[in-house]
């Protein structure tokens, strides 16, 4: 490596380092996405729910199930409150229907969602609407016990109610509207209700910004929140559902782990630019060209030749004619696919069918391999013949008559 190079080397790191540290000082923006997830400390994250819901049911187990529904409820024996929270759910027909054979045993399934529309319930959302920007969002649970007292959220959400209810099985818990200047409610919907089926309960809820960190923390949410969980049962386990999550849990790759840190994904491009610089710079071929060698000459024919000449110079008529009756058979192996070990009339039909040569002449050239075999000494005209018959034959695999 050259002095030049090495200087733009070390310029460069000097820069990404510089860069790096101005980042790493700037201050970081919120981040407002909706994950509601158990593991993220983002205000819109459920850290806090979910490391105090053993405060809100000491008594009660909480399980973590971070696989579907479908596959949790397979199993017929599990009880519990399967509670979910999350900006959007979309159950399947058959996962749902497991819900409500889950249900139905005497189970219970809390939903909390924006615009739960589901069929099979007869339950319908809309989206609330109010004429009035300047009107105050409020939000008020039913149960006397509460004392009508009415909690309110400063950050801006779809607002959704049931317009479509099932008032034969259904008690409704919770309400949320707006109200003017003069404290005159303008709008008003149901946007918590519960839904008997079975031996168990549905607890349907279109708020589930209440059970985020943010909410959690901001004056007296909590204690709206821990009103809405104070209809769960405590008797029997909360399962925690993390597959159903807007946000994902966990890191499901290196790659993801690296672009999920804003320091470590400038770091990854600016090494990549880079790598860049350096091929465009320093990629050119530095060694001295490369001669052109000739290949050696296949010498294998004039090898052949040569052999072949001493042979025939010496009068061996006789080794000539055996290799070349070796190399047929072989030829016979390879090219027909025919045994070679018995020479017998079921040999000849074989040859004669597959090479397309007559049976009669197949024998010819089969007995003058033995007469040849039987010989101590040939002549040249008996090597020549056999060569014409052998040539003959194989032309005609080849060629055809």
């Amino acid at each position: 490596m050259d002095r030049k190079t090495k200087i733009y080397i070390i310029g460069f790191v000097i820069l990404l380092i510089g860069f790096l540290y101005l980042e790493s000082e700037k201050k970081q923006p919120i981040n407002w996405f909706p994950s509601y997830t158990a593991k993220h400390k983002i205000p819109y994250g459920t850290y806090v729910l979910k490391n105090q819901l053993n405060s809100l049911f000491p008594s009660t187990e909480v399980k973590t199930v971070d696989i579907p529904p479908y596959i949790y409820l397979k199993d017929s024996t599990r009880i519990g409150t399967y509670f979910f929270v999350d900006d959007a759910l979309n159950f399947g027909d058959a996962e749902f229907s497991r819900l409500m054979k889950f249900v139905k045993r005497g189970n219970d399934v809390f939903i909390s969602t924006h615009g739960i529309n589901i069929d099979t319930l007869n339950f319908k959302t809309e989206r609330l609407i109010s004429e009035n920007l300047d009107e105050k969002l409020f939000f008020k649970l039913l149960n006397k016990s509460f004392k009508g007292k009415e909690y309110s959220f400063d950050r801006p959400f779809v607002n959704q109610v049931f317009k479509k209810i099932d008032t034969l099985n259904s008690t409704i818990l919770g309400i949320s509207g707006y109200v003017n200047d003069n404290e005159k409610r303008t709008e008003e919907g149901v946007n918590y209700v519960k839904f008997n089926y079975g031996k168990g309960n549905f607890y349907l809820h279109t708020f589930p910004e209440v059970f985020t960190n943010y909410s959690l923390l901001k004056g007296t949410n909590h204690q709206h929140a821990a009103n809405i969980l104070s209809y769960l049962r405590d008797d029997i386990p909360i399962l925690w559902d993390s597959y159903y999550k807007t946000g994902k849990s966990k890191i499901t790759s290196p790659m993801q782990y690296l672009l999920s840190s804003k320091h470590l994904k400038w770091a990854y491009y600016m090494a990549l630019i880079g790598v860049l610089l350096f091929i465009i710079f320093d990629g050119k071929r530095k060694q001295r060209s490369i001669p052109v060698i000739t290949p050696l000459k296949n010498q294998t024919l004039a090898f052949t030749s040569t052999i072949a000449n001493m042979y025939f110079e010496k009068q061996e008529h006789k080794s000539i004619a055996e290799h070349k009756i070796s190399y047929l058979l072989e030829y016979i192996r390879v090219k027909l696919h025919i045994p070679t070990t018995k020479i017998d009339e079921t040999f000849y039909e074989y040859v004669a069918s597959r090479s397309g040569n007559k049976k009669e002449e197949i024998e010819m050239l089969f007995k003058l391999c033995d007469e040849i075999h039987l010989k101590n000494e040939i002549s040249s005209e008996e090597l020549i013949k056999l060569n014409k018959m052998i040539e003959k034959f194989k032309k005609t695999i080849q060629y055809g008559n």
